[in-house]
């Protein structure tokens, strides 16, 4: 019996979805067209579920169109790669594909994985074959599905990261699509005969929305548990993980002007057993499967569900899915976000080095030849890499001998770990401008700059080591996690910012508006007035984001609902 949809009840998108034949639509046609180099309008939302957001050269488009010529359409190429790890090889094959087909860079990203960005519509189905054959791919890095699992990065702090990353990597592959249009698009594979597209889990449209799932190991948030639709924070008992406590309906993308979107910061519902865990995650997605907006993606994502239902009843369908309950959430700590940097010595005898990567990107720049250090690094080292949801790389598991070879590279390249303040290091940037087609400001090309500014007012205040959360995106939509950020700015047009104060250290609560669509010089003014309080008044130990609530500069945010632009 065939499924009686009212479509003119639902999104646009649903529609696409549903029709795209488990997500083929016309890409193979799309690829064919020698006309222009983008691909057909529905296809730029199922190319999504293929790891790929068609884009253009925005500082290009206005000397084009005077041209009378298309925009300069490319295409961004995001890798699947639970935990972000990756081998030497797979490191110098990304490297290898941004030189030959994208713009030369790479681009480390909040979810722990590789960007190519440029890459032209000619080049694409190449390039997802080479990323293939390293043993990587790029199946549902985007779109209305599970997208890459997060997890505790860094294996010199716990001797647990081993579990979790095998862990993240279990959960995503358990919630992949199990269409074959991926195969047959890119990789030439043929459909064998019996061998018809179903996909007994997503149905024919998939999620209401994207979904996302991270996994940390207490004291360290680094990959912002919170912000997850869902998260599993490790609890670890007696030298064991015994289980993990479940974390739902964070998400912090938001629209200017509609009081109805807002970020959320996700709830501890209760406690799970380790082998409970794939289950727990694959009925937790079915509830929003089943119950999320599809009429509105603006309101789409879990956080909505949750909050228009009510957590009680989240909890109680929860159950009817699962079948028993949660246990109660144990007791855990959290003291920082953010990653640890410089060399540590694992438990395991091997050393990690943590590596600050200004915005997550991988070049060269003057003298500073990071990317060509970091490919000489992937030659010599005995380790792997490992991305960071910070934009960062860590080289793990390296061993004595090799240690001092690593230092000896980013020496000869002038690219050895600097003196960072604590405001950089605490950096995050969304890629923005020019080729981010929501932005509405500049980020990752323009934080760098607007830091340095506010170095000289935090070491004229004896605070350029102070560990303070700054994060910059160039619309409201959340990419650079800015809402949970003790300072949080956001693009609202060029050069302009809204500035949110009071998120905490440890990434558990959203920050406030303090100021709308304000200049650099405005932002700077601000800001300037703010340190030199916090130097001044600030209790022992307090961090920048409680101290701007104990001083009532903005009001504690305690739930999404109460946020606004």
């Amino acid at each position: 019996m065939s499924e009686t949809i009212d479509w003119q009840t639902l999104s646009e998108v649903e529609k696409i979805k549903h029709d795209s034949n488990f997500l083929h639509g016309t890409l193979t046609e799309s690829l064919a067209d020698p006309v222009t180099g983008a691909i057909a309008s529905n296809d730029t939302q199922i190319s999504k579920f293929h790891g790929i957001y068609q884009q253009t050269d925005r500082d290009l488009d206005k000397e084009r169109k005077e041209q009378k010529l298309e925009p300069a359409y490319s295409f961004l190429i995001r890798v699947r790669m639970p935990g972000g790890m990756v081998t030497p090889e797979q490191w110098l094959n990304m490297d290898s594909l941004a030189d030959k087909y994208a713009n030369g860079s790479l681009k480390l990203t909040t979810r722990q994985t590789f960007q190519l960005h440029g890459v032209l519509k000619k080049n694409l189905k190449t390039t997802i074959q080479k990323i293939n054959e390293s043993l990587l791919d790029t199946i549902s890095a985007c779109g209305d599905v599970n997208r890459n699992v997060m997890c505790h990065a860094n294996p010199a702090e716990s001797p647990f990261h081993p579990e979790v990353i095998d862990l993240a990597k279990k959960i995503g592959r358990h919630l992949l699509p199990e269409t074959k249009a991926y195969h047959e698009i890119w990789l030439d594979k043929k459909l064998v005969a019996g061998g018809e597209t179903v996909e007994p889990f997503f149905g024919n449209r998939y999620l209401p929305r994207k979904f996302k799932i991270g996994i940390i190991i207490p004291p360290n948030n680094d990959c912002d548990v919170f912000s997850q639709d869902l998260g599993f924070i490790a609890i670890i008992e007696k030298g064991k993980i015994v289980g993990y406590n479940v974390v739902v309906g964070g998400g912090l993308g938001s629209t200017f002007g509609i009081p109805e979107t807002y970020p959320r910061a996700g709830d501890v519902i209760g406690f799970c057993k380790p082998e409970q865990v794939i289950d727990v995650a694959e009925k937790v997605v079915a509830v929003q499967r089943d119950n999320g907006n599809r009429k509105d993606r603006k309101v789409a994502r879990l956080k909505y569900t949750i909050d228009h239902r009510g957590l009680d009843w989240f909890q109680s369908e929860l159950e009817k899915y699962l079948g028993y309950s949660l246990e109660k959430a144990r007791p855990f700590k959290i003291t920082h976000t953010g990653d640890n940097y410089g060399w540590q010595k694992g438990t395991d005898g091997k050393w990690h080095l943590t590596y600050f990567v200004e915005g997550g990107r991988v070049k060269n720049s003057g003298d500073k030849k990071m990317k060509d250090a970091l490919r000489e690094v992937a030659t010599i080292t005995d380790g792997n890499f490992i991305l960071t949801g910070n934009q960062n790389v860590i080289f793990a598991g390296v061993s004595e001998k090799v240690k001092p070879k690593i230092n000896a590279i980013l020496k000869k390249y002038r690219v050895s770990p600097e003196l960072l303040s604590g405001l950089r290091k605490n950096s995050i940037a969304c890629v923005a401008l020019p080729t981010c087609p929501l932005a509405f400001a500049e980020a990752e090309r323009y934080l760098p700059t607007l830091v340095t500014k506010i170095e000289a007012i935090l070491e004229k205040n004896s605070l350029f080591k102070e560990d303070i959360v700054i994060r910059m995106t160039g619309c409201p939509n959340g990419c650079g996690r800015p809402y949970l950020a003790e300072i949080g700015l956001i693009g609202k047009s060029a050069g302009h910012y809204n500035l949110y104060l009071g998120g905490s250290f440890e990434g558990d609560r959203l920050n406030n508006i303090y100021r709308e669509n304000i200049s650099e010089a405005e932002i700077i003014k601000v800001l300037e007035t703010l340190i030199e309080d916090f130097a001044g008044t600030r209790n022992n130990g307090e961090r920048f984001g409680d101290f701007v609530i104990r001083k009532k500069y903005v009001k504690e945010i305690k739930e999404g609902k109460e946020f606004r632009h």
